[in-house]
């Protein structure tokens, strides 16, 4: 069985032969990696031989970021950069993948403010090689993987600022419909282009839970979110049914799992095990959902032993033995993380007998 045809099938939760590996590093230990791995160029996805690979990331119509700093008047220096939606990044000397964001439309005041911001489009013809791509992915063996900037709370809020669009959410004011329906159009216009491409997986998301609570009323949530996210995956699957919708959020998000599973999702990134109970969610939704993350960054990958790493791996893939889970750690592996628990995630993976 190739590493695609298991993933997929573990996915839908079906028999498979073998528990898959994934992670994500660090800088730091990338360069460990390189270094205690004797590995100096071939990356660690290829390694460890990762169940996918990446699709190529998508290029807007428009890579002229420059048209956005008008929005960033008086804040620009040399620690600040624009992505491709606008949002100015300010760098720190102790952050490692974090920025202060610089929301463009915090000033916004009309919703013509909103109408003319300049969002980019995602057309086929600045993406003329994505087919071949996911072909390429597939010959090999792999499944393909989208991650998609399909991100519609979170694109949006980093556009607005979080504050300024909830306030514009709670007083219904029309520049949260009009900022969250464009955001929603770019985001289709994006997915599109990978299901009509071949992907295997399209992964995105957005953080809609803190640590110990959602992020804001179950109320709030239905009236502006769930419609818009439905729409997307809707479209997705007109043009390629079978596709898996893998859609992340850290911290606690257990009163929507019901409404992502209504607006389509198939798999549910990470299951912060900071904030949630892992047997618990699977036990009340593993037959509608399959599951992908669930080993902590903040506990036992950092500060646990290794046997507690990989009693933690074999816990977990006990609770869903006949499938549906991807044991994997729940975020980016930081600079605390020692190599030598990466090493006991990964043993514990390949040691497993289903």
């Amino acid at each position: 069985m190739t590493q695609r045809e298991n993933i997929l099938r573990l996915l839908h939760r079906e028999q498979h032969e073998f528990a898959p590996v994934d992670f994500s590093l660090c800088p730091k230990l990338a360069t460990d990696y390189r270094r205690l791995e004797n590995q100096p160029t071939l990356g660690y996805d290829e390694y460890f031989d990762f169940p996918w690979r990446a699709m190529p990331g998508l290029v807007p119509d428009n890579r002229d970021v420059t048209r956005f700093y008008k929005y960033h008047e008086g804040r620009m220096n040399e620690r600040v950069w624009v992505d491709g939606n606008g949002v100015g990044h300010e760098s720190t000397p102790t952050s490692m993948h974090m920025t202060k964001m610089l929301h463009p439309l915090d000033t916004a005041e009309t919703a013509d403010d909103i109408i003319n911001y300049p969002l980019p489009q995602y057309l086929k013809q600045d993406n003329p090689n994505l087919k071949a791509a996911a072909d390429a992915i597939h010959a090999r063996g792999y499944a393909s993987r989208a991650n998609a900037p399909c991100s519609i709370w979170e694109t949006a809020w980093y556009i607005r600022g979080m504050e300024n669009l909830m306030v514009d959410m709670m007083s219904d004011n029309e520049m949260a419909e009009l900022l969250l329906d464009r955001v929603t159009e770019m985001d289709i216009q994006a997915a599109l282009l990978y299901a009509e491409a071949g992907a295997d997986v399209l992964y995105f998301g957005d953080d809609i839970g803190m640590q110990r609570s959602i992020m804001m009323s179950r109320e709030l949530y239905m009236k502006w979110l769930p419609p818009r996210l439905k729409r997307m995956i809707s479209a997705v699957r007109a043009v390629r049914p079978e596709i898996v919708i893998c859609y992340h959020s850290c911290g606690y998000i257990e009163p929507f799992i019901p409404d992502l599973i209504d607006a389509g999702i198939d798999t549910l990134n990470p299951i912060q095990p900071e904030s949630m109970d892992f047997a618990e969610i699977f036990q009340k939704y593993h037959d509608k959902l399959s599951f992908y993350g669930t080993i902590g960054t903040q506990t036992v990958m950092p500060f646990g032993t290794p046997e507690e790493v990989r009693e933690t791996v074999r816990r977990n893939l006990d609770i869903a033995r006949d499938g549906g889970l991807i044991a994997a750690p729940t975020h980016l592996l930081e600079p605390e993380v020692p190599w030598i628990n990466v090493r006991a995630y990964v043993d514990a993976c390949r040691s497993y007998k289903y």
